[in-house]
């Protein structure tokens, strides 16, 4: 008899992308033994962490890991985040901590962050946990960090894309993979958060329910408990599956775009290198707005704080002519037209 149908799924998922991370470990390896010897550890066993806080999703995503990596001779670690915003909380890590090595999981870290308030609670809090994955990659040498995202959550994250209104790349929520050389790996944007829990209930696996995902003072738990719920009675089962393959579709046709944009970048440019107007404007908007866009970043626009407004008001430099004069962007940035030329540069 096989294991429960939610076990089999997310163990499913996790084989998945564990078999991605084995056979780009293995070519990644092969180049540096063109010019370099490496160990033969390093060769045959990379290291994957876990990220965990101890609810249901990452809980559940552990166990998976635990299961499917020394099947495949992938080293298996974790690592839990205390970001010091609830009392007790660095008891509540250590917890987590224990239950990953009980799993069999090694190297297991428990790390400390001090949460900003740059961006909001949920951004300050997101940015030092990611700083701290980071840094636990490095230390120990990991090929990768696995997420507990499920897609439960990537429908939320394109429900607050469509609210901030910032194009098609917004729709197109959490990637499968990101981060630097694909760090960052998401193997349940698939799998419901439900069959999650499940998992971890069939296999008594303790989980522990963060209290913030239930506070209506942030965003995304209101988001939740009121805005998902609400569609649902609304428009019927099924909203979180169409949004999510939303995404997927949304993705796609960004990163199509993206390329576009990359290729015709060249194409509008002097012998100078400056933008031409003329040219930009022969465009089509979602291509000439990603150049803009990347011309901006370029110069020194930190890409967190450049939103469509920005660009919109680039843009009319180029199709709302009217003498119009320097536009400032984040990053002490500016932009303006000069003699058919478009001039973005620090300020």
């Amino acid at each position: 008899m096989g294991p429960h149908p939610a076990v089999a799924a997310i163990r499913l998922a996790v084989r998945h992308v564990l078999h991605d991370i084995l056979n780009e470990h293995r070519t990644t390896s092969q180049a540096y033994g063109l010019f370099e010897q490496v160990s033969h550890e390093r060769r045959s066993s990379p290291l994957v962490l876990v990220a965990c806080s101890g609810g249901a999703d990452s809980m559940a995503l552990a166990s998976a890991l635990a299961f499917e990596a020394p099947k495949l001779g992938i080293r298996a670690g974790g690592i839990t985040v205390d970001h010091g915003l609830q009392q007790g909380s660095d008891l509540r890590a250590e917890e987590v901590a224990l239950r990953l090595r009980e799993l069999g999981l090694d190297p297991v870290d428990s790390v400390a962050v001090t949460v900003g308030r740059e961006g909001g609670p949920e951004a300050a809090a997101r940015d030092a946990r990611y700083a701290a994955l980071d840094a636990a990659a490095v230390r120990h040498g990991a090929t990768a960090i696995l997420l507990g995202h499920t897609r439960d959550d990537q429908a939320e994250t394109v429900l607050l894309g469509l609210a901030r209104g910032s194009g098609i790349r917004s729709l197109s929520g959490m990637a499968a993979v990101s981060g630097a050389d694909g760090r960052y790996r998401r193997p349940f944007l698939k799998v419901d958060r439900q069959t999650a829990r499940k998992a971890c209930m069939v296999q008594s696996l303790p989980v522990w329910d963060d209290p913030h995902n239930a506070d209506p003072a942030y965003t995304r738990s209101r988001l939740r408990h009121e805005g998902l719920p609400a569609l649902e009675k609304a428009l019927g089962k099924g909203v979180v599956e169409a949004l999510a393959r939303t995404a997927q579709l949304s993705r796609d046709d960004a990163d199509a775009l993206d390329s576009w944009a990359r290729q015709a970048e060249t194409s509008v440019r002097d012998a100078a290198g400056r933008l031409e107007c003329a040219k930009l404007y022969a465009l089509p908007p979602a291509v000439r707005r990603r150049i803009l866009r990347r011309a901006a970043i370029e110069a020194g626009a930190p890409a967190g704080s450049l939103f469509a407004r920005h660009i919109e008001e680039v843009d009319r430099l180029i199709t709302g002519w009217r003498g119009q004069g320097v536009i400032n962007l984040p990053g002490k940035v500016v932009a303006q037209r000069q003699g058919g030329r478009l001039v973005i540069r620090q300020g």
